[in-house]
This record gives structure tokens, sequence and C-alpha cells, in this order.
């Protein structure tokens, strides 16, 4: 069974509407990639420490692994998990990929056997690209252990030093042809079609295992183009990847691609520790940086800590994967002395950005509007009827770059879509009298208390305004009374040994709250979990606390 009898297609007369208004324009991430080579030439375009690769080379070292991987067996519409780091083989990696039709499954660093096997037997993947070891854990071992347990999985390649028995020293068949531009002509005859699935992103869900979300290179070409003009990137952008590149927010909104199509520099960070970033940011004069709001607000943390620190260069510091709290915007300027842009998005599809520019109000308080003058939103109550202007509602969308079934999930994708081809988000959001989203929660992260709803959104960035409050989070958890409670979870900053309920609840009510919202219960702790993307894990403070 090929990948195409798991797919969820547009219908064509939609697909027709897109191509016909240029959304899909038919180019495959590999011919942008060779489009950005023959305008940029010999600019830098990628930074991994001492490895600098031109735009040219970029593209003949894709080609190159691109024939590799041909000759080892690997073809148009096979499957490869890639789990690597922030690393330049990483982005060779993918663009060979999609000069061939090869299909990545892009798996976080954290991902362990049980997801990687999924991952592998759900899709059918044929091999599996992992580095040597992260931190002391052995990824490479790990890897063998999936292949051991599939009936599918051939090749498993490793970047790093110590390359075991078996395995396929990946960096050894990243290689510049004799010449490129014969073999640029025989990729080009046996590439995919744009139609064609170009990855496979994982989707955010905080339960069970992760769904394949498929890209084709129409869709996602269309994703990081409209990013890029929408953020402004242009051949002097220089953008730092702090966050996992194969998460969608890094790798296209604008991410790496937006930067390589609009001909600027990547420059990889191997984390996003502030100390680690900000020597990047100074060094490689870094004006564009991407983060979570846990990311930004360490950041602003170091910062405030060590002034030194030299951002002069950072113009722009986007912001997304999870609602950043107001109060916390409105520091951004102040202390890394930069723009904030706030970014509200899905691997599923639809992106929301504040306009470049915009006032404090919108940047701080909104999520931002959907990109795409083609992205289609309605905001509905629970019987799927559009709720008043300004109300709170689940949010659906459809459009040219937001998917119609995840892969191969028939079930959960009766849940997810409409009939007539609707993604339900799961987030509730309302319209900013600006035009502009507010997001006020997913509709599993509603605390429904005595037959209140009560959006934990809001009661974290009320909380955030305390002083002795470094991290929040609100979630439901089981009550006899009330049905569930809310229970406030708190990491305190330092210097700050305690703090009650009553002194929560004191805050509240002097912030003229309704009664209903206050916390039932207070948690403290060190830290909060997080996921593999740096989101605050609140499925697993659930099952921690209930």
């Amino acid at each position: 069974m090929g990948v195409a009898d798991g797919l969820a297609d547009w219908p064509e007369d939609v697909a027709k509407r897109y191509r016909d208004l240029g959304f899909w324009n038919g180019m495959t991430l590999g011919q942008y990639l060779w489009q950005s080579a023959e305008l940029f030439g010999d600019k830098e375009a990628l930074t991994d420490g001492d490895v600098r690769i031109s735009y040219r080379e970029l593209a003949v070292l894709s080609d190159g692994l691109a024939e590799g991987l041909s000759e080892r067996g690997l073809g148009r519409e096979d499957c490869i998990v890639v789990q690597l780091p922030n690393c330049w083989e990483f982005v060779v990696l993918l663009f060979a990929c999609a000069r061939i039709g090869v299909i990545p499954i892009m798996a976080l660093p954290g991902h362990r056997s049980r997801e990687l096997s999924f991952f592998v037997e759900h899709a059918g993947a044929k091999a599996i690209a992992v580095p040597d070891e992260i931190r002391g854990f052995d990824h490479q071992a790990m890897a063998w252990e999936v292949a051991k347990q599939s009936s599918t999985l051939g090749d498993v390649f490793v970047v790093g030093e110590n390359i075991a028995d078996g395995s396929v020293d990946l960096r050894g068949l990243i290689a510049s042809s004799a010449d490129p531009q014969a073999l640029r002509g025989r990729l080009d005859v046996i590439g995919p079609n744009s139609n064609e699935v170009a990855l496979f992103l994982l989707s955010g869900g905080t339960t069970g295992l992760p769904k394949l979300i498929p890209r084709s290179h129409d869709d996602y070409g269309y994703n990081f183009r409209r990013s890029a003009e929408v953020c402004a990137f242009n051949p002097n952008t220089v953008y730092l990847v702090a966050l996992p590149a194969s998460h969608n927010f890094p790798l296209a909104c604008p991410g790496l691609l937006g930067a390589f199509y609009s001909g600027g520099r990547v420059v990889l960070a191997r984390s996003p520790e502030p100390e680690h970033c900000m020597n990047l940011i100074a060094k490689e004069r870094v004006t564009v940086a991407a983060g979570v709001p846990a990311v930004a607000q360490r950041w602003m943390d170091a910062k405030q800590e060590n002034p030194s620190y030299d951002l002069s260069s950072l113009e722009l510091i986007q912001v997304g994967g999870a609602k950043m709290a107001p109060e916390l915007a409105r520091k951004v300027r102040p202390v890394l002395g930069c723009a904030l842009q706030q970014v509200f998005g899905m691997a599923e599809g639809l992106i929301n950005y504040t306009e470049l520019g915009a006032s404090e109000l919108v940047t701080c308080d909104t999520q931002g509007r959907p990109m795409s003058p083609a992205d289609e939103v309605l905001i509905v109550d629970d019987s799927d009827v559009p709720v008043p202007a300004g109300e709170m509602g689940q949010l659906l969308t459809r459009g040219p770059y937001t998917l119609r079934g995840y892969y191969r999930a028939p079930e959960h994708n009766a849940r997810s879509f409409t009939e007539d081809g609707w993604y339900r988000t799961g987030d509730v959001v309302r319209w900013h009298p600006s035009g502009n989203l507010v997001v006020e929660g997913r509709t599993k992260d509603l605390i429904n208390r005595a037959g209140e709803k009560i959006s934990a959104e809001e009661v974290e960035n009320l909380i955030y305004r305390l002083p002795s409050v470094a991290q929040v989070a609100a979630i439901a958890l089981p009550d006899d009374r009330f049905g569930e409670r809310t229970c406030v979870v708190v990491v305190l900053r330092d210097g700050y040994p305690n703090l009650t309920l009553e002194e929560i609840r004191g805050a509240m009510k002097d912030f003229g709250v309704a009664k209903y919202k206050y916390p039932d219960q207070l948690v403290t702790v060190e830290s909060l979990p997080v996921t593999n993307v740096g989101k605050i894990d609140k499925a697993l403070l659930r099952k921690q606390l209930g």
C-alpha cells in the first residue's frame, strides 16, 4: 500500500482554485533550493558552528546525498524517520529527500523507542536517521532496537563520530558530484510532483502518540513563502534556529525554509539555552529569533542578570507554540531591545501573525490574524453554531495550507474534521476589535467549575502579575462538589520562599476578577514538566495531581 492510500486529499475544485490563484505554484522543496542557489550563489546560506555552507554548496551537497540515498534503494514515496538535532546534516538530508521524493517523518530529539516504533510501523518507513548520541543518550542503539522490531526498516543512518557496525555514516554519503549539473538534470527527471507529500509533521497533541500530518510541496511551499512575506524576511535576514528544527515553527513559519527562500542566512543553535543563544546572536549578528514563551522568558531573565550580552543586532523575536502572557509580552522590547511578533499556528496548517509595527495593544494582547487571504475561519459553540462577534468559541479553519485529514487515521479524522472539510483545531479563541484573534485556551483547557467555564490561560495571565511567580499552569482537576476545580501549579522566582492560596485570591480580588475564577488549590514546584517542543505539559500535570 502506497503513501497516497492513507491521504485525505483536497477536493479537486478547491485544489484547482488554489492553483489558479497562485497559492500553489507547482514547485517542490528541492526546486526552491535550486532557485535560491541560482539567485544567491556563493552567499552564505547556513552556519553551524565552524561549518559554513553557501547556497550553491547546499544545493550541490543535497543532490549528492540524494544520489547516495537513491543508490541505497530509497526513492519516491519511501518514508524515513528523521531524528536529528539542529545540525547542517539535517538540512542537507531534508533537501536530499525532497529531490527524490523520499518523505521524512519529522521526529523530535526527545522521542524514544515507543514513538519511533509507531512512526516506522504506521508509515512503513524504510530507514531512520539519528545522531550517535545526545547528552549521553545512545540514539543509535535505540534506532537498532526499533529496526529489529520492524519488518520494513532497513538502513540506520547515523550522524556522529561513533558509527556502529551495520550503521550507515550519513556524512559519508554527503559529497559533491563530479558533474553537479548533470546530476541535477537526472534528479529533476525522477523527482516528485508538487502535489505529493513533502514531509510528515507531527501533531502536538498531549495525549497518546502523535498523529502524522501530511504536508505537500504545494501547501508547505505556500506556508513558508507567505510567512516570509508577512514577516518581511529578505537577504539581510539572519535567522536563529533555537527550537528543534524538525518542528513546524522553526522549520517553515517562516523558519529556515522561509529564510532560504528569501536569501537570508540560517544559524543553527544546538539548544535554546540563553548563554549559548546570546553568544550566537552576538557572534553571527542574528536579526530574527523564534522561541516558545518559556524560552523568551528565560532569555529575558538572562539579559537582566547579565546586561553585557550584546543583542544589538536582534530586530525581532517571534514567540509562538503557546500563548504568551501579556505581562511577559510587554517586557520584551524593554529587556531584549527588539520587536515582538506573536505567532499562533499549528503544524496542521493555519498560521496567524501579529503585524510588524502594530500597536503595543495588538502585539501584546492578541495572537495575530490569519496570514492568507484564502484562510477561512469560523468560531463556533458546542453545536457548531457561529458565536456572536467578540465571544469565545471553538476555532474551525480551512485553507490552502491546512490539511484535510491526518495520515491513516480515519476514526480521528471523523472527530477532527467536518463533512465539508473544516478542521477542528481544539483552540478556544475570540475576535479582538482590532481584527486579530485572542487565544483563550484549548477546549480541553477550559475548566468547567460548577457549570462556569473558566479559561485556564486567563487565570494564568492574572497570576503572572504577581512578582513572586516565575511560571504558572492552571489545570482542571476532578472535584466531588464542583465537578472540576481550578488548580494552579506555580514555580516561584528566586528570593520568594513561599506563596499562599490566600495571597493569590486576594490579588485576584484586587484585580476585579469574578470569584468563580479564583483558584481552589495551589501547588508549588521547582519546575514544570514540558513537552518535546517546550510547551508546559498539562496532561502530565493532570496525571500527576489528579
